[in-house]
């Protein structure tokens, strides 16, 4: 996450294609810009029935699971006034099930997190419960398939070992997402936003450059919103700190233990570098987080959430839908 925050491309005339089968990694990691958080459109979009498909939807009789159980955060309480219904889990659906809601709409939500350190006082899937409710919810809203999540990705570089880490490198996290997304484009998607809570450079490109035959796909970083008023601290490199911190006191208080965060700041010499780099490792000395969660709030956390929730759902999901 030590990529600089900013404001995403978070539309689709704004967002960076994924790479046709032709192009080499080396020519993918060359067109890497600005718009590296997201990927344009591969191809016009096939003609569908979705109708009411960029608007939040009614709850429906299909085979849903309630969100996870995050404290604070439950579906419809405390995240903003925007309708929840129970999102549709891939996982829990029959083939019929799937192939009907497909019909509706042939879009697919894929939450991708990791499994790293974030400090002391922050559980090591803090990225994948974030994106997790993220996908429940904008799948309850809209009707929207949600796939299963990928719980591990390309973990940020540390000097030393923090206990429970596992992290995978980039042409692997890439060639399992290309296997998936092949998969599921087989079985009618014909769009996928993948959504993610890590901005890591290696973890970035692997995203952002998955190959489908037709299908498009939107690669979509929460954390390249521009948070300047919303946090204390927007200037620095953030992992595991303000922002996260304030995110998970919102989603789940339960798991985060406050009275062991640590406050780390960066000079302005490893603040210019990792904003420069993108893909700068953890300092020896740090407690595994960086930044100010000090800093932290759960009712930070609220308007954090439903400004990403709200950007995602109005610039992504319902642009797609026009």
């Amino acid at each position: 996450m030590f990529a600089q925050r900013r404001p995403a491309a978070l539309d689709p005339p704004h967002a960076q294609r994924a790479a046709p089968e032709h192009h080499t990694e080396q020519q993918a990691r060359k067109s890497r810009g600005d718009a590296q958080r997201m990927a344009r459109t591969r191809r016009p979009q096939r003609k569908r029935d979705r109708r009411n498909a960029g608007q939040p939807c009614e709850h429906r009789p299909d085979a849903r699971i309630a969100p996870q159980p995050l404290g604070g955060g439950e579906a419809g309480e405390a995240a903003g006034d925007y309708n929840v219904s129970l999102p549709l889990h891939l996982s829990v659906l029959t083939p019929d099930a799937v192939r009907a809601a497909l019909a509706r709409d042939s879009r697919l939500l894929v939450p991708v997190g990791t499994c790293e350190q974030h400090g002391p006082h922050l559980p090591l899937g803090c990225d994948t419960l974030i994106v997790e409710r993220l996908a429940d919810d904008l799948s309850g809203g809209f009707g929207i398939l949600r796939a299963p999540t990928v719980s591990y990705g390309v973990n940020t570089a540390t000097k030393r070992p923090f206990p429970g880490n596992a992290t995978v490198r980039r042409k692997t996290l890439h060639r399992w997402m290309n296997d998936l997304l092949g998969s599921w484009e087989q079985c009618g998607v014909d769009t996928f936003i993948i959504l993610t809570a890590h901005g890591h450079d290696p973890h970035q490109e692997a995203l952002s450059t998955l190959r489908t035959r037709r299908a498009r796909v939107f690669t979509v970083d929460i954390f390249a919103l521009d948070f300047t008023d919303y946090l204390e601290d927007p200037s620095g490199p953030t992992h595991g700190g303000e922002l996260d911190t304030s995110l998970m006191l919102h989603l789940a208080p339960e798991l985060v233990h406050m009275e062991l965060a640590q406050d780390f700041l960066l000079t302005e010499r490893q603040v210019a570098r990792f904003r420069r780099r993108g893909a700068g490792s953890v300092p020896a000395l740090s407690p595994g987080s960086l930044g100010r969660p000090s800093l932290a709030s759960a009712e930070k956390g609220a308007r954090l959430y439903k400004m990403i929730h709200d950007r995602i759902a109005t610039r992504v999901l319902g642009a797609l839908a026009a």
